[in-house]
């Protein structure tokens, strides 16, 4: 029977952030019963670790949504890089590669001991993003129930991905973010403007908010909740 952890990600207190749900002994489970386990677990993502042990300096893993098998996701790379440091290393590695499907991730923790009941902070140095084309900001604006003035014109609304795409569409405001439309028919309806990607709406942060950008799916259904992401610049880990 395959060995499981289920990890807090983005928390500092336990049953907070995004639940993860890890598999330690993936290596011979079908892809079909990773995609059912996925689904039974029903967190935004479920990981498989898919060797015995390390390969060409890294791990093989494996990350499956309720829905299907996706390259990359943030908190799952982080949790599932803790979680081999803990329960299959067992000391306190500093760096862990992972072979994922958009290729080799880093992660790195402090030197905190991987048995810590209070967790660990860890950083990953994520794939280059991919920029695809752009779209007209009126009329995503229009599909959103904003007034196209509300769409910041700084930056583009355009197809970023990492294994995965997703259009971005900057807005001026919190509020605005806030006020975007979460009707499903309205999402479906943006989402074939810009060609079926995901589509999140973003902020910029200001004084008030520090250094950070508010982000927020169109579909709970689909993605978590609104979330607040630090992008303060930081020095890279040699």
């Amino acid at each position: 029977m395959a060995r499981f952890c289920i990890v807090d990600v983005f928390a500092e207190v336990k049953y907070a952030g995004n639940p993860l749900a890890v598999v330690l002994d993936g290596a011979d489970i079908p892809s079909e019963q990773m995609q059912r386990i996925a689904l039974e677990m029903n967190y935004s993502e479920t990981t498989f670790i898919t060797g015995a042990g390390e390969r060409d300096g890294g791990w093989d893993v494996r990350i499956f949504t309720p829905a299907t098998e996706i390259p990359f996701a943030g908190h799952p790379t982080l949790g599932t890089a803790a979680v081999i440091r803990r329960e299959l290393l067992g000391r306190p590695a500093e760096r862990i590669v992972l072979h994922l499907g958009v290729g080799d991730v880093p992660v790195s923790f402090d030197a905190a001991d991987p048995s810590d009941a209070n967790g660990v902070q860890a950083r990953m140095v994520a794939p280059v993003p991919q920029l695809g084309p752009t779209h007209p900001p009126e009329r995503v604006a229009r599909v959103l129930g904003l007034d196209p003035a509300e769409i910041d014109a700084r930056f583009p609304v355009q197809e970023v991905s990492i294994g995965i795409a997703i259009t971005l569409v900057p807005l001026r405001s919190l509020d605005a973010v806030k006020r975007a439309l979460y009707r499903t028919e309205v999402v479906r309806r943006l989402e074939r403007a810009v060609k079926e990607n995901r589509v999140r709406v973003v902020v910029r942060g200001h004084a008030q908010m520090g250094g950070t950008v508010w982000t927020s799916p169109l579909d709970p259904d689909r993605e978590g909740p609104r979330q607040e992401i630090d992008v303060t610049p930081k020095r890279p880990e040699e």
